[in-house]
């Protein structure tokens, strides 16, 4: 994975820093903060792999832990430094989520990959990063890993008009949308690679680790983002407590957009 023109031409507009704040993306952040919150202890490290502009790093490190980030996008990193506060212990580093061999082995009680398998395209690449992240890991430590899962996506898609019907009928005829199974084929150029569980439960074949939950990261809240950003505090707090209810049900996971796999380093 490189700083391609792609990748830099999305993230150079800007859209990163601002996702998870609106009311309905802040579903995923509190989700994914709920879970690093069950496992994380006092003087625990922690390392962001992917980091973006920093908004799980700087709110663990206003925690008081030590973080460190790995961001491989210029913009990011620059925005991240921006929105780095006095006294938090936190440093970023310009790197290659297949290639940490800047960071040593057995080191992090927790890790977080959520954001280089959005756009890793390839199932070797895939697995190379998830290595790196467990070789970084401590025995004992958790990490989280995030996807993009193919069926949330195309549903919010067609919902918002993004995907319309035609441009889904071509897409099942050019083969980037399985005529028979639907599920999603993509490249570099289209910026995101989205997956279904059976992909990441054949990812996940042979490493040394055991899951410890599979989460719906942000559940229904894309595809009702207009409601949700509508409620007034109660009723969004109400919603919160529903969604942490269900983000685990089996039954349900499928049509989120974003979810997490947190695992356990044997």
């Amino acid at each position: 994975m490189e700083e391609t023109g792609y990748l830099t031409e999305y993230y150079n507009r800007g859209y990163e820093d601002g996702r998870l704040r609106s009311r309905y993306g802040s579903i995923e952040f509190l989700t994914t903060q709920r879970y690093i919150l069950k496992y994380i202890k006092p003087g625990d490290k922690i390392i962001e792999i992917g980091a973006g502009t920093g908004r799980y790093s700087h709110a663990f490190a206003k925690r008081g832990y030590k973080v460190d980030a790995v961001e491989l996008v210029r913009h990011n990193i620059e925005i991240f430094k921006q929105n780095t506060e006095s006294g938090e212990n936190v440093a970023i580093t310009q790197a290659n989520a297949l290639d940490l061999s800047a960071f040593e082995d057995y080191t992090y009680n927790i890790t977080l990959l959520l954001g280089p398998l959005y756009h890793l395209f390839t199932k070797q690449d895939k697995i190379t990063a998830l290595r790196e992240a467990i070789r970084v890991t401590k025995p004992g430590g958790v990490v989280f890993a995030a996807y993009i899962i193919t069926d949330g996506a195309i549903f919010n898609s067609l919902k918002r008009g993004t995907l319309s019907i035609k441009d889904f009928i071509e897409k099942v005829e050019k083969g980037l949308i399985n005529a028979e199974t639907f599920a999603a084929r993509s490249e570099p150029s289209l910026v995101f690679e989205l997956v279904r569980k059976e992909d990441i439960d054949e990812l996940m074949e042979g490493l040394p680790a055991k899951r410890l939950h599979y989460v719906m990261a942000d559940g229904f809240s894309r595809h009702m983002r207009e409601e949700i950003d509508a409620m007034d505090d109660e009723t969004f707090e109400l919603y919160l407590k529903y969604h942490f209810a269900i983000c685990e049900r089996q039954d349900m996971t499928g049509m989120t957009d974003h979810a997490i796999d947190i695992f356990r380093k044997r």
